[in-house]
């Protein structure tokens, strides 16, 4: 044990780096924890040391009892990799064999096929002069095709190899010979068959044309010869056209039917004769033959049209026209309507039967492409090339400029027939709306479907642009002209006004009379007219359907944004149908409310046992009351004679929120008693029952603040309030505030000192 105050320096092992220095007990505990803690870890690592020595003697015994399989394995891969070897050189040397026979394949072939041309070359030399001497033009040009296909230098070069160049160099001439002789013959016979018109041996040439690698000049002369019957046709056609009487059914629309021939003769010839093209020339050949029609079908349009234009002074009647629409106001040479509706109506047609046609063509060359352009680059270069040809044609320009003016003739059409309209307005009898109404949509929608008709969008499109304008300008101001001075107010009954309405074709009546009928008209025809918009939009829709069924994305968009465009002339209408719905409850109805009203106010409503008992047998209503409902109902029966449904409907709401309001007035300014409320409750009743027969709207819930002040005024006494008030209300919805509800109690005489 050390003693107190000795120094004893333990230097620990290498794992730690600081002395221990013991000076008492505690510090030799903690040295000895120290170094048993250090002797538990050296031993642990021994014994790891020893393990994993013990493992490894077992690893090495292990090797060393595999040592001589290791051996074997390795004298066996030794042995594999030369077997290898000897098989990777022996398939090289007959990999080699092989290229050698194949190289020697292809010799051969290639020498058998030379053989064979040089056969094939002495047999189509012999072969296309006995077909020529037997004008089997059909097999002289098979000869000649055979030859043609034929690589010649490679046939010199045989030849030179073989030492017969002169034999072939003579049979090359011969055929050269042969096939220039054999195309000459062709051309001319083929100008021949197409001056002698012998269709067969038309065909029998054209078929002959690729064989002797003519495939241009052979569409191009077929397509002549097509275009020269295209030609003939269209001229006899257009002769006849010019020969038809004007007595005759199809004389408004001769032209177009010349045009129609010459679009179908046209399809027809494409029909026939694609089959033809495709067999014997190959896919991707039809463009071109359209190509060349097409030149044809503008000349023979270009001559359709001017006679057109000629015939039926087209010219002249546009020229009128456009001065017209510079100056409206200008009497002189107007044009009648009616000589131009034959006229648009056979533009129309012309326009339809192009478009067509159009489509058809597209239909037909799209179809070709399809089959003869799989890469994508060259269709979309083939496309673009028929758009171009489409749109730049002299068919699309010509049409183009004609709806040009087509649209201003059509506009000029419906604004002078619409004012035609106007200045023959009558009003028939027992009739709510005049004859303005039917006739300015009748024509309205007669322009519509002929624009539509016509197959072109951007036309559709302008007369939507120029039919809504007119809507919202022409017509409304015509509508509004006739009420904007109001409905005149005279002591003239307003029954004496509906007798003087149905009688108006037999007599004459005074001006105010007539300002009044035609006040009540036009606010019909204005109603009428928004329902009228909505069916013509539905139509025009379901027209435009039919007629546009493959429309591209934008003509689509375009046709909806103006068909869309064509209901917004209702918003105007509904604004002037209601203001002067307003202007008419101001000077009728009114009036004819506040003397009621009046009566109302004046009379006494503290009643008597006697007198409550005397209003009972009288119907239930004192004699103002009764007096007030007869004499509506007068009013109201002439009013329905005069009015459409919906104009009738709304005036009578309007009469019911006039009669509350004022109604309300009045009762606030008096006196009840108990009794007095009852009969004011009973009375109210009487009024809005009577006013529910003789409308189809709801009118009730105008009379709902006068229905809760009659039931107030009904209480036995003040605390019955609170049964129906707050949350005792239940279903009921008050629609008088607490201090209107003290008001209405303090109406009640007896309740003054509660």
């Amino acid at each position: 044990m050390a003693t107190a105050g000795v120094n004893i320096e333990v230097k620990p092992s290498d794992k730690s780096n600081f002395p221990f220095e013991i000076n008492n007990l505690e510090d030799a505990k903690e040295a000895f924890n120290f170094y048993c803690a250090e002797e538990e870890r050296i031993d642990a690592e021994l014994k790891n040391f020893i393990q994993q020595h013990d493992h490894q003697e077992t690893e090495v015994l292990s090797l060393q009892k595999m040592l001589p399989q290791l051996q074997l394995i390795h004298s066996d891969a030794e042995q594999l990799s030369s077997m290898i070897s000897f098989t990777s050189a022996l398939a090289e040397n007959i990999s080699s064999k092989v290229k050698q026979l194949d190289v020697t394949r292809s010799r051969v072939t290639e020498c058998m096929q030379r053989v064979e041309d040089i056969l094939d070359l002495k047999f189509c030399t012999d072969g296309v002069q006995t077909a020529l001497q037997n004008e089997d033009y059909e097999q002289a040009a098979a000869h000649i095709h055979r030859f043609l296909s034929l690589d010649q230098t490679v046939l010199k070069r045989s030849a030179a190899d073989s030492n017969e160049g002169s034999s072939l160099d003579e049979a090359f001439l011969k055929l050269h010979e042969a096939e220039n002789q054999l195309k000459a013959i062709v051309m001319r016979k083929f100008d021949d068959a197409v001056r002698d018109e012998d269709v067969a041996s038309v065909e029998r040439f054209f078929k002959i044309f690729p064989l002797l690698n003519q495939h241009n000049e052979g569409l191009k002369k077929f397509s002549t010869y097509l275009c020269s019957q295209i030609a003939e046709k269209s001229q006899k056609n257009l002769k006849l056209a010019q020969s038809v009487s004007p007595s005759d059914k199809r004389w408004t629309v001769k032209y177009a039917d010349t045009a129609t021939l010459l679009f179908e003769g046209i399809a027809r010839i494409v029909e026939i004769h694609q089959p033809l093209v495709e067999t014997y020339y190959g896919p991707g050949r039809l463009f071109s033959v359209i190509e060349i029609l097409q030149k044809e079908c503008d000349r023979q349009v270009k001559r359709i049209l001017e006679e057109f234009k000629a015939q039926r002074e087209f010219h002249k009647k546009a020229a009128v026209i456009q001065q017209l629409n510079k100056n409206q106001y200008r009497t002189a040479e107007r044009i009648d309507p009616r000589e131009l509706d034959s006229l648009l109506a056979e533009i129309t047609i012309l326009s339809t039967r192009s478009q067509l046609y159009l489509r058809f063509i597209r239909r037909r060359i799209m179809g070709d492409i399809e089959i003869s352009s799989p890469d994508e680059k060259v269709k979309n270069v083939e496309i673009q090339r028929l758009n171009r040809l489409l749109k730049e044609c002299e068919l699309s320009r010509l049409m183009h400029d004609l709806l040009g003016t087509y649209v201003t003739m059509e506009e000029y059409f419906m604004r002078e027939s619409i004012r035609k309209a106007v200045s023959m307005d009558v009003i028939e009898e027992n009739a709510l709306t005049s004859s303005m109404l039917d006739d300015v949509f009748f024509i309205i929608k007669k322009c519509l479907k002929r624009a539509v008709s016509s197959s072109n969008a951007d036309i559709v499109c302008a007369m939507l642009n120029h039919t809504n304008s007119l809507l919202q300008t022409d017509f409304y101001e015509i509508l509004n002209e006739k009420v904007k001075l109001g409905f005149p107010s005279s002591m003239l009954d307003f029954t004496q006004a509906y007798s003087v309405f149905q009688s108006s074709l037999q007599i004459q009546s005074s001006d105010i009379d007539k300002s009044k009928i035609e006040f009540l008209v036009t606010l019909n025809n204005a109603e009428v007219a928004c329902e009228l918009v909505r069916t013509l939009r539905s139509n025009l829709e379901e027209e435009v359907q039919k007629m546009f069924p493959h429309a591209s994305d934008q003509d689509g968009a375009k046709l909806e944004s103006c068909l869309s465009e064509v209901t917004s002339v209702n918003s105007k209408l509904q604004y002037l149908i209601n203001s002067r719905r307003s202007h008419l409850s101001a000077t009728v109805i009114k009036p004819r409310i506040k003397p009621w009203v009046d009566a109302f106010q004046s009379a006494s409503h503290i009643i008597s046992e006697e007198e409550f008992s005397q209003y009972e047998a009288n119907d239930g209503m004192r004699p103002f009351i009764q007096n007030f409902i007869i004499s509506t109902d007068t009013f109201l029966k002439s009013l329905k004679a005069s009015l459409t449904t919906s104009n009738f409907d709304a005036l009578v709401s309007l009469l019911a929120s006039e009669l509350t309001s004022q109604f309300e007035k009045a009762v606030l300014s008096c006196q009840f008693n108990r009794l007095g409320g009852l009969q004011f409750d009973r009375e109210l009743r009487l009024i809005i029952a009577y006013l529910t027969t003789v409308t189809t709207w709801t009118i009730r819930d105008k009379f709902a603040r006068l229905s809760q002040i009659a039931t107030i005024l009904n209480l036995e006494n003040v605390n019955e309030i609170l049964d129906t008030w707050g949350s005792n209300s239940g279903s009921l919805t008050w629609r008088l505030t607490p201090t209107e509800v003290r008001q209405v109690l303090a109406l009640r005489k007896d309740f003054r000192s509660e």
